[in-house]
C-alpha cells in the first residue's frame, strides 16, 4: 500500500510530514527529456551528474495554512513530478498549488498521492485506493513514464480512460495534464502518444491543462542538474499553470 501525504492544517501550529521517493533513470534517457520518474525508488541516490537529494535543493520554512474543516479534498495521481523528487513535499507542485489557491480564497485540502516512476497502468491500480479518500476533485498527473518506456500508445488511452471513469462513477471531477514527450522518441509516435490527452478530456468531458509543464520542462533555470526533474521555482511555475483549472473545478464544486 503506497503512503500518501495529506496536507490538512485547521489551526496554527499543525504540520504535515514530508516525504520523498527517489530513483535513477538511464542515461540515455536524460538529454532532452523534461518528465520522467525512476522504476525503483531509491531515496538517497542521485541521478547521474546530480547532488545528493538532501543538497539538491535547500528546503525552506513551511508556510502554514488555516484551511477550513469543510474545505474539498484534492487527491493528485501522479508520478515523481507531483511526489517533488528531491525536493520536500511542501515544495512540490500540489502543496505549491494549496498556497496559491489559498491566496486567491479558494482553499482546499490536499492528499498528495504522487508514487515515483509510476504509470498510467500503476495509476489504474491505485485509483480505487485513491478514490477512497473521497476526493470532490481529482487530478491525474500520468503518462510520461509511459512514453518514455515506449509503451503502446492504446495502453496509455486505456488507462487513462480507465483512471477518469472510475472517478466520474463516482461523481469525482477530473483535472487531466497534458504530457508531451522529447522529439528525440520519433515524430509519429509523439504526435500520436500527445493527442491522446486532449482526445480524452474533450470525449470524457474532463478539464483538461494541455501543457503542465510548460515553461518548465527543458529550461535549465527551472529543473534540478538532472535537468529533468523540476526545483522549486519549476515547482511554483506548475502550480501557476495548473491555478485556473483547479480553481474553476473547485468553485463548481461548491
Amino acid at each position: 500500500m503506497e503512503r500518501v501525504k495529506i496536507w490538512r492544517r485547521t489551526r496554527r501550529g499543525s504540520g504535515a510530514s514530508n516525504g520523498m521517493l527517489a530513483g535513477t533513470l538511464s542515461a540515455a534517457l536524460l538529454l532532452g527529456v523534461f518528465a520522467a520518474c525512476s522504476e525503483q525508488p531509491k531515496p538517497v541516490a542521485a541521478l547521474p551528474g546530480e547532488r545528493p537529494a538532501a543538497e539538491a535543493e535547500a528546503p525552506r520554512a513551511a508556510v502554514e495554512l488555516e484551511v477550513p474543516t469543510d474545505a474539498p479534498r484534492v487527491v493528485f495521481l501522479g508520478d515523481s513530478i507531483a511526489a517533488g523528487l528531491h525536493l520536500s513535499a511542501d515544495q512540490a507542485f500540489p502543496a505549491a498549488l494549496q498556497r496559491e489557491l489559498a491566496r486567491r480564497g479558494v482553499p482546499f485540502e490536499l492528499v498528495n498521492a504522487g508514487v515515483s516512476g509510476d504509470t498510467t497502468a500503476g495509476g489504474l491500480r491505485r485509483v480505487d485506493w485513491v478514490l477512497a479518500q473521497k476526493p470532490a476533485v481529482l487530478v491525474v498527473e500520468l503518462g510520461a513514464n509511459d512514453g518514455l518506456r515506449g509503451q503502446p500508445v492504446d495502453a496509455l488511452e486505456a488507462n487513462l480512460r480507465g483512471i477518469v471513469r472510475r472517478a466520474k462513477e463516482l461523481g469525482v471531477r477530473v483535472l487531466l495534464l497534458g504530457v508531451r514527450l522529447p522529439p528525440s522518441l520519433g515524430e509519429a509516435y509523439v504526435a500520436s502518444f500527445e493527442a491522446v490527452y486532449p482526445e480524452l478530456a474533450e470525449s470524457e468531458g474532463v478539464a483538461f491543462v494541455p501543457y503542465f509543464m510548460e515553461g518548465v520542462g527543458g529550461v535549465r533555470e527551472m529543473t534540478l542538474e538532472d535537468g529533468i526533474h523540476p526545483n522549486v521555482a519549476g515547482h511554483d511555475r506548475i502550480a501557476q499553470n495548473v491555478a485556473d483549472e483547479l480553481a474553476k473545478l473547485l468553485q463548481e464544486s461548491r
